[in-house]
């Protein structure tokens, strides 16, 4: 069996004259947790809609398997909830098997499975719209999972959540894909749930700009990241170039810089330029750093 499940070959799309997705090219690999991680307005959500087949491409194509995407295989969970608040948990499962065939005995169990699974048992008679923002995700995801999907697709699962309930979310995911042996995409835009993905695809604009694990990203950037706050960020910018021959970006109105052992740059840095730093500070990569890396601005540069 190919240990590809989903193959995205030159993705394009256009909404009149604007490009939303520009040839976008991945593959996602059987059994693994996989992630679009990008700004909003960079693509992800028109690439979700393609591969959940609610829209065709202007151009390129979606293989699941060598074959067109097939709906009865994948699962889908919207960022917009689509339980109806005006049924019980149980109702809103039992609806959702009646739309894949399921009947009788065999939906029973599967429901009664699905209730266990997410720790729903003693909530199935309850009315939905009574139920905390993580539960109401709980009942998402084994609405989408009731038919035993081999590939499950997530659109901003953890948006509304509090923290506890997104990391719920994650632990939930991660049982899918070691347990069950269930593929798992979703996009996201927020770090902590992009750094438990087996691999990432990074899109801006419309492009994929980067396409790894979460740590080998982190890799490419150029050290420690150095950020140096100043009142003239464009002189002391050219001055830190000039003088140390390293690359100074401003972003967010600060100066950043990639330097190894970046604790050990700091005193050479403040003592070049006395008087005109107001601020310093030093960290390890993350992924947003990766993305400044990559694009050279921040995720919120770029939402719509």
């Amino acid at each position: 069996m190919d240990a590809s499940i989903l193959v995205v070959e030159s993705v394009t799309h256009r909404y009149g004259d604007r490009l939303a997705l520009d040839t976008v090219s991945f593959t996602v690999k059987r059994g693994e947790l996989f992630g679009l991680l990008g700004p909003n307005g960079g693509g992800k959500t028109t690439l979700f809609r393609v591969l959940s087949t609610l829209m065709e491409p202007s151009a390129g194509r979606v293989l699941m398997d060598g074959g067109p995407v097939d709906r009865r295989r994948i699962g889908v969970v919207f960022q917009s909830p689509s339980l109806d608040k005006k049924l019980t948990v149980l109702e809103n499962l039992r609806h959702q098997g009646h739309i894949f065939g399921l009947h009788g005995a065999a939906l029973r169990t599967r429901i009664a499975e699905m209730l266990s699974r997410f720790g729903l048992s003693e909530r199935a008679d309850e009315l939905t719209e009574k139920l905390s923002g993580g539960l109401r995700r709980r009942v998402e995801l084994a609405k989408g999972l009731l038919h035993k999907p081999e590939l499950l697709l997530l659109d901003e699962p953890s948006t509304g959540l509090d923290p506890l309930a997104r990391r719920e979310l994650g632990d939930y995911l991660e049982q899918l894909r070691n347990k069950d042996g269930v593929t798992v995409l979703l996009t996201t835009h927020i770090m902590d749930e992009a750094e438990r993905c087996d691999r990432l695809a990074l899109l801006d604009r419309g492009k994929l700009v980067a396409l790894d694990n979460p740590r080998s990203l982190k890799e490419q950037v150029g050290g420690d990241v150095v950020t140096v706050g100043a009142k003239d960020q464009s002189r002391l910018s050219e001055q830190i170039e000039k003088r140390f021959g390293v690359k100074a970006t401003i972003v967010d109105d600060t100066v950043r810089i990639e330097w190894p052992r970046g604790h050990e740059f700091i005193p050479a840095l403040v003592e070049a330029f006395p008087g005109e730093i107001d601020s310093v500070s030093v960290g390890k990569p993350t992924l947003e750093d990766v993305f400044i890396h990559l694009t050279g601005h921040r995720f919120e540069e770029n939402q719509q």
